[in-house]
């Protein structure tokens, strides 16, 4: 590995790049350069909000580039991972119409394109090829705006960077859609070890074919930045050779591409200009700032985002992966960044870096927070600035200030961070957000804070949950207390109380006080562990809060009946919760899936195409099935009692032992030692047909 001592912190910063640029080009997406500056004039900040659209939203370039990139973890980490791979990997953590991609149909959106050929079994790269779907489609952006974790996991590796780069964006696309990619793959993992742009772009060419447009393009954007300072001035020349109307399709990678080259030439260096020229020169602005962004973030750090505006602050870390894993939807920069860090090193047959033990929030990077948030309401008169600092830690070198001002009786402080879906999140538009929590009843969060020594008095540090009620709204459950004496630590342990199956949607610190008191606490870590113990279900309203918690796999979900159902037009849908992290568990529900080909319950579910399942069938059998690169028949028997009633069906996992019954009567006890799944959530699922389901329940 040729990366720096900083490669942590690098990789932190070029995830932030990608998603501050992401969320300042989003709001104009597809203005033109002309539209953009008549409204906006030069883009230098955020302008959601003269827009009147939300921040923090859900996007394809965030979804793709830290989805796909899971092809690595999901096939053991090994560099000579195929494109045939990474096209399973979309298969398994897309939904159909539903999460990441622009749905646009066959032939109009080439990620939709791909995907449908993927699902008819035209593997990639074939799948993406310019002899499956014509030059138009296999030439548009997709292959650029998702590349980027795969040069983040390739740090002064430009070689591997491209490379894989190439496979990735074969899976969707072709020609110059992939030689785009390669050249971003290759500047960013060049840009882990060099920071001069002119070295970058000189070796990223070397990838590419010199009769390709790309690389045409990009020489004469460099002839014209030579010549012509004035930016402007000099991005009619790129429009009037290489723009839209030289281009079919809907978002041709040429002219997208171009813009990002001409925006690191003219950015002098500086993340903030960098950012505006990409910006306020147009097309498609989301993509290619979050392009530029995780660039310049890499290349220059986390220095040079913070050297202009306050980009970091109104972000707080806080992003969206809405996948078929549901509990990671709600994620952070931080924690994705590692995630990254680890299949780098995992590349190179290094170890993982687990901050604190792997601790969920550990605020070891410089200015994270983590998606903690101030909560500003009523109820909470007391102010409180949040700041990552050095020290405050037992176990790490950094830690999370809270400062609080004028705590006193009626004016307490509460400082969270979002498991589910936060409100503000629920109907922002775009893209959709399918999410399961990240904590569930039963597990156990622990914490440590650590009073000021300079605090005057103690100050009283309560754990809480919110959690999603019946018919709207959120109910506050507070946890243990304790008084934070000045330069003393407290250590906080809470199983987490039964919430009859309703989504938990944040984990926070209330801070409160007898008498006035202002000050700092500083949070250590905060982390949940073990397996739930709770129902998964609740009555079957419409609408009931704990429906909300599950990943929508199938063509109809059911709601408004008691039992609820899921129905599956074709193949096999799955209804998904939980956490990837749970490993040994037993599910149960009962099911009636006499209308359905087959239905069942799934364990160790990570995605669409990689689980363990217990299936009833309509023919009569009870199937034990895993599901992985392939259908495989673990165990089957036939199913005794009436196949036209429910049965409670069961499964449970214990390292690489599974053991079925249904009804009450073992069936099964299959030991799966050929790449077993380890961990994963749970499910139900119907092959077409009508499966109804009720009590499910998840225990140790």
């Amino acid at each position: 590995m040729a990366a720096t001592k900083d490669y942590a912190e690098r990789v932190y910063a070029g995830v932030l790049g990608k998603i501050i640029g992401v969320y300042l080009g989003r709001p104009f997406e597809g203005w033109t350069y002309e539209k953009i500056m008549a409204t906006l004039g030069e883009v230098r900040y955020y302008v959601h909000e003269r827009l009147e659209k939300p921040l923090i939203v859900t996007d394809d370039d965030i979804s793709g580039t830290l989805t796909f990139i899971r092809a690595l973890e999901d096939y053991g980490y090994d560099p000579a991972i195929t494109a045939a791979q990474i096209g399973q990997t979309w298969l398994n953590y897309l939904i159909e119409q539903r999460t990441v991609l622009w749905w646009g149909g066959m032939g109009n959106s080439t990620e939709h394109t791909a995907y449908l050929r993927l699902k008819q079994g035209i593997a990639a790269p074939r799948s993406g090829s310019t002899q499956m779907n014509s030059r138009v489609v296999a030439e548009q952006i997709g292959g650029q705006i998702f590349i980027d974790g795969w040069a983040m996991v390739s740090p002064g590796e430009p070689d591997r960077a491209a490379e894989l780069a190439r496979r990735a964006a074969s899976v969707s696309h072709d020609g110059e859609g992939v030689y785009g990619a390669q050249v971003v793959a290759a500047i960013e993992s060049l840009a882990f070890v060099e920071s001069d742009i002119d070295k970058l772009i000189d070796r990223a060419v070397t990838y590419i074919p010199k009769e390709s447009v790309i690389y045409r393009m990009i020489a004469d954007i460099r002839e014209w930045h030579a010549k012509e300072k004035d930016w402007h001035k000099a991005r009619r020349n790129l429009a009037g050779s290489y723009g839209y109307d030289k281009y079919g399709g809907n978002c041709h990678m040429v002219p997208n591409h171009g813009l990002i080259i001409f925006s690191l030439l003219y950015g002098e260096d500086s993340f903030q200009k960098t950012l505006m020229v990409v910006n306020t020169g147009g097309w498609d602005t989301d993509c290619n700032s979050g392009n530029v962004g995780c660039i310049m973030g890499i290349k220059n750090g986390l220095a040079g985002i913070d050297a202009g505006p306050d980009w970091r602050g109104p972000v707080a870390d806080r992003l969206f992966l809405p996948t078929a894993d549901g509990g990671r939807a709600v994620t952070d920069a931080v924690t994705e960044a590692y995630r990254l860090v680890n299949a780098g090193r995992a590349l190179e047959g290094k170890p993982p870096e687990a901050p604190k033990n792997g601790a969920r929030y550990h605020f070891e990077l410089p200015g994270s927070i983590q998606g903690f948030r101030v909560e500003d309401s009523a109820e909470c008169r007391a102010t409180a600035v949040l700041e990552n600092v050095k020290g405050g830690s037992r176990s790490g070198k950094r830690s999370l200030a809270i400062r609080y001002h004028h705590v006193a009786p009626g004016r307490s402080a509460r400082v969270g961070v979002d498991t589910f879906i936060p409100p503000d999140a629920e109907n922002m538009g775009g893209y959709a957000l399918m999410a399961s929590p990240s904590v569930y009843s039963g597990q156990r969060i622990s914490a440590s804070v650590l009073g000021d020594p300079k605090n005057a008095a103690p100050i009283i540090c309560t754990l809480y949950l919110k959690i999603y009620q019946r018919g709207g709204g959120r109910m506050l459950v507070r946890g243990p207390s304790a008084a934070a004496a000045p330069g003393a630590w407290h250590d906080f342990a809470w199983t987490v109380p039964l919430t009859d199956g309703a989504p938990i949607s944040e984990v926070g610190f209330e801070l409160s006080s007898g008498a006035g008191a202002s000050g700092s606490l500083y949070v250590d870590y905060l982390r949940w562990d073990g397996t739930p113990e709770t129902p998964l279900t609740g009555e079957a309203k419409n609408m009931e809060p704990w429906q909300k918690a599950w990943v929508n796999g199938v063509s109809k979900f059911v709601t408004w009946k008691d039992p609820c159902a899921v129905s599956q037009n074709e193949g096999t849908g799955l209804l998904i919760t939980g956490c990837r992290e749970w490993k040994d568990y037993e599910l149960s529900a009962i099911l009636d899936s006499s209308r359905a080909t087959a239905g069942g319950i799934g364990v160790r579910v990570q995605g669409m195409r990689r689980y363990y399942a217990l299936m009833g069938e309509r023919a009569g059998k009870v199937r034990l099935i895993k599901e992985l690169d392939g259908t495989r028949v673990l165990a089957e028997a036939d199913l005794k009692g009436d196949p036209d009633a429910a049965h409670v069906f069961r499964l449970r996992v214990a390292a690489s032992l599974l053991t079925a019954s249904v009804d009450g009567e073992t069936l099964f006890e299959v030991e799966d030692r050929e790449r077993p799944l380890t961990e994963g959530a749970a499910a139900v699922l119907s092959t077409e047909g009508y499966t109804a389901f009720s009590n499910v329940e998840i225990k140790p």
